[in-house]
């Protein structure tokens, strides 16, 4: 079971912290992923990161702002988020899978969802 918490409405140009906490399952196990989702369009991929933590990857649109990271001792994955602009505002999910191969930016990939945390930005 994955949980998102930390959404919240903030200004552009300001930052927030998300955490996604896991239970049930060996978290460490998990490459770990952050998509969101605005109305009426797809689940779009944020960041990933590899089972350690080591490797990352991140979207165009947020990279150099954003960081995920993963504590595998808490089982909680988080995404600090940096200098939030108005189309940064979404859903934010968490996603895990035990593998994805190299396709850690499709949704298909992961088969363990959070129910997700509103992130809204005024401008």
């Amino acid at each position: 079971q994955l949980v998102e918490s930390g959404g919240g409405l903030v200004q552009a140009g300001e930052s927030l912290k998300l955490s996604c906490a896991a239970s049930g399952r060996t978290f460490s196990s998990y490459w770990m992923a952050w998509f969101r989702q605005t109305t009426g369009k797809g689940r779009e991929f944020v960041a990933a990161t590899s089972w350690g933590g080591g490797n990352t990857w991140y979207a165009d649109s947020v990279k150099g702002r954003f960081t995920i990271a993963r504590d595998n001792t808490k089982s909680i994955l988080s995404l600090q988020m940096s200098r939030l602009k108005s189309e940064d505002t979404a859903v934010y999910y968490c996603a895990g899978a035990l593998s994805v191969g190299n396709s850690w930016s499709k949704e298909d990939k992961y088969d363990n969802w959070g129910h997700g945390t509103q992130v809204t930005v005024s401008s």
